[in-house]
């Protein structure tokens, strides 16, 4: 399953958001025009379907509260609302469901956060079935209810159970590789759900041996096209202390020299492997910020390509992607579907997504690069605004 669309109101700088998602999304815009905020709206999807924890409260608290999520310029009409639709097997395909939740802070008591609105659509061609439409009567004669989703409960999201377990699988990472490889000397506390990718090693261990080689395989496969002088990736477990480990060999004119452990990787190694492990872990949602940190600009250009041929080496369904960029290089490549560009802009009400024009299209097609149509465009934009300053 995908999701297709994702219409926004009030949600952090985005006073009012209706656009497309496709199989590979990509968000370009200058900074602080929210495409981290952007792919949060994911996230908050997630830590609602936690199965453990989370939630509503749970999910407004991790960020500081409603105020920080609710739009600097929402005035008067203040609830966040999000409602994404949700498709079978590719972006193009009719949706099938449609979600969509309202919240606002309660006007007596301890101001908490609660449901404004929650509604669920089973979507047949023209015709939609309402699964769930709240606040309902229960919730009227017991406001209590209203401090959280239907969407967290297992007893309530029966009928839509496999939007919950969509939403609940969607993975974020943005790898922070002096986490990974100087994590024990660092110490520290370990975020939930483990964005900056430290605990990457227990997730490569947790797996069976036979799924572990073959994934480690492909992703053998990939580098050796993409790193000069490598030639193989396997996993290990310290004899001592039981930590995993990967390690590489490299060519080298002693037979059996050239392994190395994570630690002595480039920056850009551990986070190609990171990403790949995640293309081929499952087929739900993954959001990708910035991957063209650290790799070398070559291997930037080739990315598309990489992820596209990840996505799709797998026997499971291909993974949807959303990816955030400033990369020239990575938007470089002729073979990007230019309708999956989204270009964030600010202005005085917030920001804005631009969809690519009819003009913008037929230039790609043409055999122009997404970087020269569209990432242009925000190059132009930033200038103006560096020229008022």
């Amino acid at each position: 399953m995908l999701i297709s669309r994702v219409k926004l109101k009030n949600w952090r700088n985005f006073r009012e958001v209706d656009s497309p998602l496709f199989d590979v999304t990509y968000l370009i815009g200058a900074n602080a025009t929210g495409k981290s905020n952007f792919l949060d709206v994911f996230r908050f999807l997630r830590d609602l379907a936690k199965t453990q924890g989370g939630g509503l409260q749970g999910a407004i608290a991790d960020r500081r509260g409603l105020s920080k999520l609710r739009c600097l310029h929402a005035r008067k009409d203040t609830e966040v609302h999000i409602e994404v639709q949700l498709s079978e097997q590719t972006a193009d395909s009719p949706p099938l469901w449609r979600y969509h939740l309202g919240f606002k802070s309660e006007a007596v008591g301890a101001n908490r956060p609660i449901v404004s609105a929650e509604e669920v659509f089973r979507l047949r061609g023209d015709d939609e079935e309402c699964i769930l439409k709240r606040p309902d009567d229960e919730d009227l004669g017991d406001r209590e209810r209203l401090t959280r989703t239907s969407l967290e409960h297992p007893q309530t999201n029966a009928r839509f159970r496999e939007i919950a377990e969509h939403f609940a699988n969607i993975t974020y990472l943005h790898l922070v590789p002096q986490l990974l490889k100087f994590g024990d000397d660092i110490g520290g506390r370990r975020l939930e759900n483990d964005p900056f990718g430290q605990g990457f090693l227990e997730r490569v261990a947790s797996v069976s041996d036979r799924v572990r080689n073959s994934r480690l395989g492909r992703i053998k496969a990939a580098l050796a096209r993409t790193i000069p002088q490598f030639e193989d990736l396997r996993f290990d477990r310290d004899k001592v202390t039981g930590r995993p480990h990967l390690e590489a060999k490299y060519k080298h004119h002693r037979p059996l020299a050239g392994w190395q452990r994570e630690d002595q990787f480039s920056d850009g190694t551990l986070r190609l492997i990171a990403l790949f492990w995640l293309l081929l872990e499952g087929d739900e949602l993954l959001l990708l910020e910035e991957p063209e940190l650290s790799l070398n600009e070559e291997i930037v250009r080739q990315l598309p390509v990489l992820i596209d041929g990840a996505r799709r080496s797998t026997k499971r369904r291909a993974r949807q992607v959303i990816i955030s960029t400033h990369s020239q290089a990575l938007l470089e490549n002729k073979g990007i579907d230019g309708r999956g560009v989204l270009r964030l802009e600010r202005n005085k009400e917030g920001s804005t997504i631009h969809l690519p024009s009819e003009v913008d299209l037929e230039l790609i097609e043409d055999g122009a690069s997404p970087a020269e149509v569209l990432l242009q465009q925000t190059h132009r934009q930033v200038s103006k605004e560096m020229a008022l300053v």
